[in-house]
């Protein structure tokens, strides 16, 4: 069930989250439920976004993927360019 809210922010912030909402197809209204859902999200120490949650399951990684050393090779990688 939905309700209203009414919020009170800075001018700017408003118009810069109207160009954000505009650019990502979203409402202002979504954007601020999303906020208030990763806000208040109890699942663990390390939140994990909707739409990670989403596309989760949907990735098949090989068993013996080492994340360290891709994230390391990532790492310097960029730094390195």
């Amino acid at each position: 069930m939905n309700k209203k809210l009414t919020l009170s922010l800075d001018e700017d912030i408003i118009e810069k989250a109207k160009i954000y909402a505009s650019q990502t197809g979203k409402s202002l209204s979504s954007l601020v439920e999303d906020f208030f859902e990763n806000l208040t999200e109890k699942s663990s120490s390390t939140q994990i976004s909707a739409k990670i949650k989403r596309i989760s399951g949907k990735i098949e990684v090989p068993t013996d993927f080492d994340w360290e050393e891709e994230l390391r090779k990532g790492l310097e990688e960029k730094h390195l360019r």
